[in-house]
């Protein structure tokens, strides 16, 4: 199967080189969308191999749309992960494996079910994981358990989503227009880590995490109340 990697990243200097080096060589091609960073995050991706894609409009969801709008015209699917080092590239394996068998057609990384390092998720992570689960199984029978960024989508099924939010919601919107439009879906439990460097731009204080929790509320009302 013919895979992407599309790693959003903003100010990751510290961390990125080490997660482009390790996702695994059978990978078609890594994208590392710079998101504006004003360190040095887009040379140390473009000096470990990957492609870098410019996209200075902040927002999570902008940076995801950017890296699948550069994927290859004959990318079979797209892995996302985080460019913090939390994500472990070499267990895109079983985020892959489901795909590439034609059994499903996203297949979400649960960090909640894996096994976590100490400190790697903080409680408002947790808490806003469990509160879109109940909506999603309110709403359209989903059970998961988690909405993290690891995970891994069939590229056609991906771009027929026609996913509009641009910030933090990005996740959430692309597992609610999944499950209404009737995608194969499959969690299963991936590692997660610490940050290997920099700042969180979600859970990093108060602010950050309000922020965030705010525009994922909002995203859940909108998709929500869209006809399908």
């Amino acid at each position: 199967m013919r895979v992407s990697v599309v790693i959003p990243a903003l100010d990751e200097e510290e961390a990125i080189g080490a997660v482009v080096r390790a996702v695994p060589p059978s990978v078609a091609e890594v994208i590392v969308v710079d998101n504006g960073s004003s360190d040095r995050t887009a040379a140390r991706a473009r000096e470990e191999g990957a492609r870098v894609v410019e996209e200075p409009r902040r927002g999570y969801g902008r940076a995801c749309r950017a890296g699948v709008a550069a994927a290859s015209p004959d990318s079979e699917a797209i892995v996302f992960l985080d460019g913090d080092g939390s994500d472990p590239p070499g267990a895109m394996g079983l985020l892959v494996a489901p795909l590439a068998a034609g059994t499903h057609d996203l297949v979400l990384g649960s960090r909640l079910r894996g096994e976590r390092e100490p400190g790697s998720l903080v409680a408002t992570q947790v808490v806003a994981g469990a509160l879109a689960s109940a909506a999603l199984r309110l709403l359209y029978g989903l059970r998961v358990s988690d909405m993290g960024p690891f995970r891994a989508i069939r590229t056609e099924a991906l771009r027929a989503l026609a996913m509009r939010e641009e910030t933090y919601g990005w996740n959430l919107e692309m597992m609610m227009r999944a499950a209404r439009g009737g995608l194969r879906i499959l969690e299963v439990p991936v590692p997660h880590r610490r940050r290997a460097g920099g700042r969180s731009k979600v859970s990093g204080d108060l602010v950050a995490s309000a922020r965030a929790a705010a525009r994922i509320a909002a995203t859940l009302v909108r998709v929500a109340r869209e006809r399908p």
